[in-house]
């Protein structure tokens, strides 16, 4: 009697090495991201075994390791490089009347909420001026600029402390993730710099590890964008789109971009 199966497969347990190995290049490749405590619980080995097996999969050139876990490793797709990133108070200013129905539209996904973890950009700033007046909310933000809203806020706001980006006044870096890594939000909005049918992207490698986190530690996670930023790419892909749930716009995207979206089962809200 053939013991092969034995020795590979338990279930969604313990594997050999080499087959492990492989699934967690798939599951990386379908999901974007995954947490090395995740993929310690899926396949019931030591996040010591799970990040050999990530530094083995990083060398063959399948993965990229980052704090926590690893994403998938990408040739950079086609289409426009969306250059060095822009100032806020530049940013702020375009789309701003879009920027504004997209954040009351998307605070209406969180009318069964009580915590919600709030990224940093400018739709999300609009959109945490929004939800500072609920009073029912605890809004987690790495945002400076919405922590500053908590002096006339009806909302309960908690600022996640790290190092600082002055210019974006963004908290970001190792310690910002851990604490994030400990909380469980009901919803997570985010902001990008550019969402294609390859993905979602930021201009920032320190902010990208903090939306991943924002990600796997929220019940439903909400993409908030004007349609500039349909097409294109910057310089970290934080996901592919089956890492959210939903888009908020001013604009439906361009067919390509669409069919990907509802592929990815990923619900787009036009906001009027």
């Amino acid at each position: 009697m053939s013991t092969s199966g034995q020795h590979s497969v338990q279930g969604d347990g313990r594997l050999i090495g080499r087959v492990r190995k492989d699934r967690i290049a798939q599951i990386i490749h379908d999901r974007g991201f995954m947490s090395s405590a995740a993929l310690a619980e899926q396949f019931g080995v030591s996040e010591m075994t799970i990040r050999r097996d990530l530094a083995e999969l990083e060398l063959r050139g399948v993965i990229q390791r980052t704090h926590g876990g690893a994403v998938t490793e990408t040739h950079p797709p086609a289409g426009e490089d969306r250059g060095p990133e822009p100032f806020f108070d530049e940013r702020e200013a375009r789309a701003r009347p879009a920027k504004l129905a997209i954040a009351r539209a998307a605070a209406g996904l969180a009318a069964d909420a009580r915590s919600v973890a709030l990224d940093v950009g400018t739709t999300t700033y609009a959109l945490g001026q929004v939800l500072a007046s609920e009073a029912r909310l605890r809004v987690f933000t790495n945002n400076v600029r919405v922590a500053a809203l908590g002096r006339r806020a009806g909302a309960e706001i908690y600022a996640i402390g790290g190092h600082i980006r002055p210019h974006e006044m963004a908290m970001c870096g190792p310690i910002a993730v851990e604490q994030a890594s400990k909380l469980w939000f009901d919803i997570a909005y985010l902001g990008i710099s550019a969402i294609s049918v390859d993905g979602l992207f930021d201009y920032s490698v320190e902010e990208a590890e903090m939306k991943r986190v924002f990600c796997e530690r929220s019940t439903r996670r909400v993409v908030v964008a004007d349609s500039s930023k349909f097409g294109g790419r910057s310089l970290v892909q934080v996901g592919r789109l089956e890492c959210i749930d939903v888009l908020v716009s001013e604009a439906s995207p361009p067919a390509e971009l669409a069919g990907a979206l509802a592929q990815a089962g990923v619900e787009v809200i036009v906001a009027e």
